[in-house]
């Protein structure tokens, strides 16, 4: 009889602090929003005969179906997912059928990958006794792109995806670090839910050589601690949040995308000073670049309180052409969910 699990992991959007996060910062304060849609991993397990086992993984985004030996993983065709399947140990006499999906195109700047190794490891999970947890499972996760395969990452997404939430995430010396979930007043969740958007930039963020560039003027530091703006906005925004104070939220998120263009002035695109500046037009109150910035990826808005500004705003920036696009968001509270079918 087969068995199925899905796993559903958030991605993340609006990360105060990033770049605080990573090895070379050393320490770092990161506010970051769980929303949905999700990455998703459907397993389907049965038993079988020691000798007949087999493990097959589905990347529905990209039409790969491809077969693979768990207990001697190679990375071939998708090292992130081969790598996630070999940091876990998959119990013997088992056929495994594993589908993953996402609704967000990787290369989003809105932790698509973390989110589909969480959900991935996540789904493995339930092959063995115990659950991890999600501290278990975010630190698994980082350590499957940096040890497995060597990347850089910081540890956001990752914590991000697994607690789901506002969180509050304090790195006192990488990659060790506390969530902290930041409490909301009442009402403040779902008028926050209406206010965010999140626009994709109209083609994905790839890692370039100005990163390479940002990390080796942080690691020289010829100018100080560049990054100390941006964990103090972390805070800020923290802080805005806890108070129900919209204006001052916006006002740290605006802040925060200076401080990542003062690291270097292509962190923040000509696309998004477009769409900031439309932004602006209909009274929104907040903008930030996603994730590390450059030129591709997403942008996160916070609106005024005026829907009927949000509306033209988003039919504004829809109509700019050139893959510029809103995806619909809903905050997630949960983080990490299997649902057995």
């Amino acid at each position: 009889m087969r068995r199925t699990y899905i796993a559903l992991a958030p991605i993340r959007i609006c990360d105060l602090g990033g770049w605080s996060d990573t090895w070379f910062a050393k320490h770092g304060s990161v506010l970051n929003i769980a929303v949905s849609p999700y990455a998703e991993c459907r397993l389907g397990v049965r038993s079988v005969p020691e000798g007949e086992e087999r493990f097959y993984i589905s990347v529905d985004d990209y039409g790969d179906r491809y077969r693979l030996n768990p207990y001697a993983v190679t990375f071939d065709k998708h090292p992130l997912l081969e790598a996630c399947v070999k940091s876990m140990n998959i119990p013997r006499g088992l056929d495994v059928e594993v589908s993953l999906h996402s609704a967000v195109p990787g290369g989003s700047s809105t932790g698509t990958s973390a989110a589909i190794t969480v959900a991935l490891i996540g789904a493995l999970d339930c092959l063995s006794p115990g659950w991890l947890s999600p501290d278990e499972l975010a630190k698994k996760a980082h350590e499957v792109e940096t040890v497995h395969l060597g990347q850089q990452s910081g540890i956001q997404d990752q914590l991000c995806s697994a607690h789901g939430g506002i969180s509050f995430i304090e790195m006192d010396a990488y990659p060790h670090a506390t969530v902290k979930r930041v409490p909301v007043k009442d009402g403040m969740a779902n008028e926050l839910e209406k206010r965010l958007s999140l626009i994709f930039l109209g083609h994905t963020h790839h890692s370039s050589s100005v990163h390479e560039n940002v990390i080796q003027g942080l690691l020289s530091g010829a100018e100080g601690d560049k990054l100390e703006p941006l964990r103090q906005e972390a805070v800020r925004g923290r802080d805005a949040l806890m108070a129900g104070d919209f204006n001052g939220f916006g006002a740290a998120m605006i802040r925060n995308t200076e401080a990542q263009a003062a690291l270097h002035p292509s962190l923040v695109s000509k696309t998004a000073r477009e769409i900031f500046k439309v932004a602006e037009k209909y009274g929104a109150v907040g903008w930030k670049v996603n994730g590390a910035g450059g030129d591709g990826g997403s942008v996160t808005l916070l609106s005024g309180p005026d829907k009927n500004k949000r509306r033209e705003m988003l039919a504004e920036i829809n109509a700019m052409g050139d893959g510029v696009r809103q995806i619909g968001i809903r905050l997630n509270e949960s983080g990490l969910r299997i649902i057995r079918d």
